[in-house]
């Protein structure tokens, strides 16, 4: 299924690519970081930054768009998206950026058009609750954390 999503680049993304597949099956795009060149942004050890991605989207109702930790930053620098994975409402439509977090052991460099996430878009299923008195029972049952012997 292919979703035709408008995209609006912003001045601070000028001469940068719009996110694509780096590959032809894979399920996310890759999201570039859109600040001035020669104006690199550090993250230090234990930092969160907010890096914008100069663009602006129009997810369709009925879906949502992820963002999702790039796991080669992940493994080799302990970058990743704090809040993984982020959630873009179908009805927003401010610029997209990418809060990651340094978990490795040095300062991190970002620089202009770095690949800093994936973005996937989902369906998304809206619910309606119905209040019951008890639950339909099942073998695990309200067992919580660690009940499955992990």
């Amino acid at each position: 299924m292919t979703l035709h999503i408008p995209c609006r680049q912003l001045p601070n993304s000028e001469g940068l690519d719009l996110p694509h597949y780096a590959t032809s099956d894979a399920a996310g795009l890759d999201l570039l970081a859109a600040i001035p060149a020669g104006a690199p942004l550090l993250i230090g050890v234990g930092q969160r930054r907010l890096v914008p991605t100069g663009l602006a989207i129009a997810i369709p109702s009925g879906f949502e768009g992820q963002v999702r930790p790039r796991s080669g930053l992940a493994l080799k620098h302990g970058i990743t998206v704090l809040n993984a994975p982020g959630t873009i409402d179908a009805d927003y439509r401010g610029e997209l950026s990418v809060l990651l977090i340094n978990h490795g052991e040095q300062d991190f460099e970002v620089t202009r058009g770095m690949r800093i996430a994936q973005l996937v878009i989902c369906p998304v299923s809206r619910i309606e609750w119905s209040n019951v008195g008890d639950l339909t029972g099942t073998n695990r049952g309200g067992n919580g954390y660690g009940s499955t012997g992990i």
